[in-house]
């Protein structure tokens, strides 16, 4: 890190507290106000009480000084997560002149060390909107993903400059390589899985032919680990309101094939039953009694077995979808047995 960046460190206490440093003789602390009769007081460190009794100081000056910019460096590195520390360094980012650059630096390496804080995420979208530069932007949550493949922050982070800086594609980089490969790295990632959709949608869209290939790349992984939620929720949602699945010239055979094999994923026996009822619900007089009433049967085994055998956690949901099929269809006798 170049020399001349202001490094916040969280493992390196204020060696001589502010009451008793001659710079800051002239401010008067403001201790914090906890009514008459707080319930509970917290036990504040002496170093933490010292710093922000200082800090309440020159917010209410409004003090703009490189002492006050130092102060805030403390303040966070004692409270990450206080909103209002943050939020005053920017003004002083702003008033001081400040080499951007070097709080981006700064903050990267913030969070490297606070991956799951809210604040430092928002600190760094607002330097990127200010300097209007998302270069490291990719590679910087790359890094973080590698250690965090799941990090909500990351992942919004990136979203927001893939959207805002168009980074969807180039020579460089393409988003739907990088989100296949975390795929790749461990399909159970719900938030690769999400991040797919996001791009697809923001990008080519859910066409025809899109959408095919997205059926055939998600089945893959599904045969792969078929008790993995989060590729049936993906193939759920990619479906809904663009085609229904029983309509689809495989996706039921398919299914019925895993249960053929005796896999008890629930998973994969509650989209089977969605299936069927979505057909049913589709079916019109004209449509052979027969198919009718085995679609009937097969749905109703469903909710036997997933509320019996695989998913008794969900009992109850499962004997009250059984019923439902009764109040929609009136066929209680093929449904009973």
């Amino acid at each position: 890190m170049s020399s001349n960046v202001d490094e916040i460190k969280r493992d390196d206490p204020v060696s001589v507290l502010y009451r008793h440093n001659p710079e800051w003789a002239d401010v008067i602390p403001i201790e914090q106000d906890d009514g008459l009769a707080s319930v509970v007081s917290i036990a504040y460190s002496e170093k933490f009480k010292d710093v922000f009794d200082y800090f309440r100081a020159i917010m209410k000056s409004q003090e703009v000084s490189e002492r006050a910019f130092k102060l805030t460096s403390d303040a966070v590195a004692t409270c990450p997560a206080n909103y209002t520390v943050w939020q005053y360094r920017r003004k002083l980012l702003k008033d001081l002149k400040k080499n951007l650059f070097n709080e981006l630096e700064m903050i990267g390496n913030f969070i490297i060390e606070e991956p799951k804080n809210y604040q430092v995420w928002y600190h760094r979208r607002v330097l990127v909107e200010w300097l209007q530069d998302a270069t490291q932007e990719l590679s910087f949550t790359a890094e973080v993903l590698q250690d965090d493949p799941k990090n909500f922050h990351a992942w919004q982070h990136r979203q927001w400059c893939l959207n805002i800086f168009s980074l969807w594609d180039n020579k460089d980089h393409s988003e739907l390589g990088f989100v296949t490969e975390r795929i790749k790295e461990d399909v159970r990632n719900n938030s690769a899985w999400n991040q797919r959709y996001y791009v697809i949608n923001n990008t080519t869209g859910f066409s025809d032919e899109v959408l095919d290939n997205e059926i055939s790349y998600t089945w893959y992984w599904i045969t792969k680990a078929p008790s993995n939620e989060s590729s049936w929720n993906y193939l759920r949602g990619i479906l809904n309101g663009r085609r229904k699945a029983y309509l689809h010239p495989n996706l039921k055979s398919d299914c019925l094939y895993l249960v053929s094999q005796d896999l008890t994923s629930s998973h994969l026996f509650a989209f089977l039953f969605d299936l069927f009822e979505e057909e049913l619900d589709d079916l019109n007089d004209d449509v052979e009694n027969n198919y009718k009433l085995e679609l009937l049967a097969k749905a109703g085994e469903l909710c036997n077995r997933l509320s019996d055998e695989i998913d008794p956690i969900r009992r109850k949901y499962w004997k009250y979808m059984k019923r439902r099929l009764t109040s929609k269809f009136g066929q209680n006798e093929y449904l009973n047995s």
